[in-house]
């Protein structure tokens, strides 16, 4: 789920800066590794994205504020071995530091903010996404190295809302900070703008797959969540029917008081039938607990990894779009006006004008043709980082086999362990109606072939 405040147009775009000023600062100490050669490409694996840091976060008891209650997480970090805490608006100055820092890389976006009505399913829904947030970002090649993420994941003290800020301040984004900024278009290849349509469009399809197999993994899931609820109640009315039982024998004196010719032919039916439905209440326990088990292992291991990838694969869109209305649009309106500005000029020296509103208005014509070669050096670099974030798409698309073995194994697992629970519970039905009088015996093992209507002959 996404913020309507994390939405593209609400997002940070770059400010315009002089060429000049650029190419003088200092490189940021934080780089993503690069192979020897063109700089463009990177040389990660999944494995090497994901062992830079696993990042749980936990609900804490709530706290009551005078109006609301206020939601607060435990963020615990392996790499930094910290354990801090967070609470929504944390995250949100922690996401806008980042936009500011990195615009033209994939930021995750932050699940809504609810103010009132949360209940226990919004808000744990919200605790997961907030750590798939702060996992993709930790996981990141850029963002891992950067004091923002540090702070965020470490900071014990009071204020870290203003600690985030601080240490973006008097900061400029990644473009006024990379070294090759000013020289990306030379890496890039000649036909960048077709390239950049066509891995557009692709992910665009991948992310729309992904979304229906995770919406089927949730009903697989939740099927199996009903399931489990579904054997505990058919258990629970197995031993009501032994109260049942149990009753019918105290209304006429007690366990031991035989029931009446009228009511049975004979009266150890009746206890047999008791014991066995106490034992099998107690079997439909445990295969309703084996069916939650699986239910929550695939929500845990199948489904999460799903929405991991998929705010993965929404934060490239995102950055598309911002790469559209942000850099492009603004590199258009610099033309306009670069050529109104153009207009003008022509018009004064047609109209004889004075000398110094000529001066001013060749002044500021210099100042927009450095606005527009700031902008095309800015739209070259999105580009540059684009084909980067391109590229470990590809890189987390190994993460289907991990997510595909995770659901097989939970399937199998889940079904040996039920199957276990159906074979110990079979022979307990022969107690049933096993009475010293009994003709009726239910076979041990299934017939070879059963009847049309499901029921067995016996």
């Amino acid at each position: 789920m996404r913020s309507s405040n994390s939405s593209p147009a609400h997002l940070p775009t770059p400010q315009a800066v002089e060429p000049q000023v650029i190419v003088q600062r200092a490189p940021a100490p934080s780089r993503m590794q690069m192979p020897q050669g063109n700089p463009l490409l990177l040389s990660h694996s999944l494995q090497e994205l994901l062992a830079r840091d696993t990042v749980q976060v936990e609900l804490i008891p709530e706290k009551k504020g005078l109006f609301l209650k206020h939601v607060e997480y435990e963020v615990s970090s392996q790499r930094f071995k910290s354990s801090v805490y967070r609470r929504y608006n944390d995250f949100v100055v922690f996401q806008e530091m980042l936009l500011h820092k990195f615009p033209y890389r994939m930021v995750p976006a932050l699940p809504p903010k609810r103010m009132l009505g949360a209940d226990r399913e919004f808000i744990e829904a919200r605790r997961r996404a907030l750590k798939r947030f702060v996992n993709l970002v930790a996981r990141h090649p850029l963002f891992s190295e950067d004091v923002v993420l540090k702070l965020f994941l470490s900071f014990s003290g009071s204020d870290v809302q203003n600690k985030l800020k601080e240490s973006a301040q008097c900061v400029g984004d990644e473009f006024m900070n990379c070294k090759l900024a000013t020289r990306a278009k030379d890496f890039l290849p000649a036909d960048i703008q077709a390239q950049f349509a066509i891995s557009r469009e692709l992910i665009r399809n991948i992310y729309n797959s992904f979304h229906k197999l995770r919406d089927r993994a949730e009903r697989i899931s939740s099927r199996a969540i009903d399931n489990a609820a579904d054997l505990l109640i058919f258990g629970k009315e197995l031993r009501q029917v032994t109260f049942q039982l149990l009753q019918g024998q105290a209304a006429i004196g007690s366990d031991t008081t035989p029931l009446p010719s009228w009511a049975a032919l004979n009266s150890s039916t009746w206890g047999s039938l008791k014991q066995a439905l106490k034992g099998l209440s107690v079997e439909f326990a445990l295969l309703a607990d084996k069916a939650a088990q699986q239910g929550k292992q695939e929500e845990n291991d199948v489904v999460e990894k799903l929405n991991l990838f998929l705010d993965l694969l929404q934060s490239y869109k995102d950055l598309c779009e911002r790469h559209e209305k942000g850099v492009l649009h603004k590199h258009q309106r610099a033309l306009h006006k670069y050529s109104l500005m153009k207009r003008q000029m022509m018009s004064a020296a047609v109209q004889n004008r004075e000398p110094e509103s000529v001066e001013q208005l060749e002044s500021r014509i210099v100042e927009q043709e450095n606005a527009i070669q700031t902008m095309e050096l800015r739209n070259y670099f999105s580009l540059y980082c684009l084909h980067q974030e391109t590229q470990l798409i590809h890189v987390y698309l190994p993460l289907t086999s991990h997510i595909l073995r995770a659901f097989v194994n939970s399937q199998i697992q889940g079904h040996k362990e039920m199957s276990k629970v159906w074979n110990d519970l079979r022979p307990k039905l022969s107690c049933l109606f096993a009475g010293p009088h009994s003709a009726l015996t239910p076979p041990r093992s299934p017939p070879q072939s059963p009847p049309e209507d499901g029921l067995c002959p016996h």
